[in-house]
């Protein structure tokens, strides 16, 4: 007779939320000088990679149904990744853990060749989700590497992007961390180097390593294009127009967005009082407000703008119920879907693009 065996399972401890403070109690503890008012950065949010990458994972499990497996986290946002994964979507780390055959999506963040082989030799169906300005930068090391060039990548170990271009010229290729390793580096030819970037670093940290390497180097040569994307530019710009008359900003995004970190990091330095970083408004400390008249608010690339006016509704609650946008560039950049959506979509009839990922007035004041 078979016998039965037990499968103890350890759940998660609920959560239970917080109760917060008044907004009386707030005041009482620190009063504030002048109005209670919002600085709001614009652009904010989603980009133009994120969208596409999004949209992406959303086309296929309409027409190819659920399970669509994702290597990776297909943008590196918490609420992104688990809304996808209510309606079937599969996160995974490596292609060794979706089945032969299957169909898997690479992230924005891009692959390198390795993992593209890896998948060919599993039969998988892919999908490149890899956002355009990412490609653009394994073109650049692809390139300089035919014609032998050393290559110093600026950007963080680790990171998925980062990982992604090295990958596609590993024998050319040095990883420079921070401005702090550009002092120690060494190099086999400086008179044939080139810097390439991560797209998502802080612009102002990635100039200083440029600068340094150059001192060493003089002969280091430029990228032919910014790498640091539109995006991660734009945003930065924001938060540094907003951010000396802010007493406080709260950045929304996800502590892995190496854009949405470097937010909180340009913040403090051009002057905030305080800065934070927050996925949802449930984690938004009351304490934070305390004596506080002016709160900068923005979000990194990856971040629906659902999760900012979820943050709003929180401060109006507070007296912060005053916003004013804070307009630093206008962003009108769309990329086409990945080749093979775009081709699925054609066979089903299917002319939708799916929604956007731009901010306009009506979005605010709606």
């Amino acid at each position: 007779m078979a016998t039965s065996s037990t499968v103890q399972v350890s759940l998660p401890m609920p959560k239970i939320p917080r109760a917060r403070r008044s907004p009386a109690d707030i005041a009482a503890a620190a009063p504030v000088t002048g109005e209670r008012h919002v600085l709001l950065a614009a652009p904010r949010g989603y980009c133009a990679g994120v969208d596409r990458a999004v949209i992406a994972v959303e086309k296929a499990l309409e027409h190819y149904g659920a399970p669509v497996y994702v290597r990776k986290q297909i943008v590196h946002n918490l609420h992104v990744v688990s809304t996808l994964e209510a309606r079937g979507a599969i996160f995974v780390e490596e292609n060794d853990e979706v089945p032969e055959g299957a169909l898997v999506v690479f992230s924005a963040h891009g692959v390198s060749p390795a993992v593209v082989a890896s998948a060919a030799d599993r039969n998988l169906r892919t999908i490149d989700a890899t956002c355009p300005l990412v490609t653009k930068v394994h073109k650049e090391a692809v390139r300089f590497a035919r014609e032998d060039y050393e290559i110093l990548l600026i950007g963080h170990e680790g990171h998925e992007e980062v990982e992604g271009t090295f990958g596609e010229a590993p024998d050319h290729t040095q990883i420079v961390n921070n401005p702090d390793e550009a002092d120690t580096i060494e190099v086999t030819n400086p008179d044939k180097l080139i810097w390439l970037s991560q797209t998502t670093l802080s612009v102002d940290e990635t100039m200083e390593t440029v600068r340094r390497l150059r001192a060493r180097f003089p002969k280091l040569q430029d990228p032919p294009s910014d790498d640091i994307c539109y995006a991660t530019t734009n945003r930065q710009d924001a938060i540094k127009a907003i951010s000396p008359k802010s007493d406080l900003v709260i950045v929304v995004g996800s502590a892995n967005s190496s854009n949405s970190v470097r937010l909180v990091e340009v913040a403090l330095e051009y002057g905030a009082k305080a800065a934070h970083r927050v996925d949802y408004a449930s984690e938004v400390d009351e304490a934070w407000f305390e004596g506080v008249a002016t709160v900068g608010v923005t979000s990194g690339a990856s971040v629906p703008e659902v999760l900012v006016r979820d943050v709003l509704a929180l401060l109006a609650d507070y007296g912060y119920g005053s916003v004013e946008e804070v307009t630093t560039a206008q962003e009108d950049i769309l990329f086409s879907l990945p080749k093979e959506i775009r081709a699925k979509l054609k066979e089903a009839g299917d002319d939708s693009r799916g929604p956007g990922g731009r901010i306009t007035k009506s979005d605010i004041s709606s």
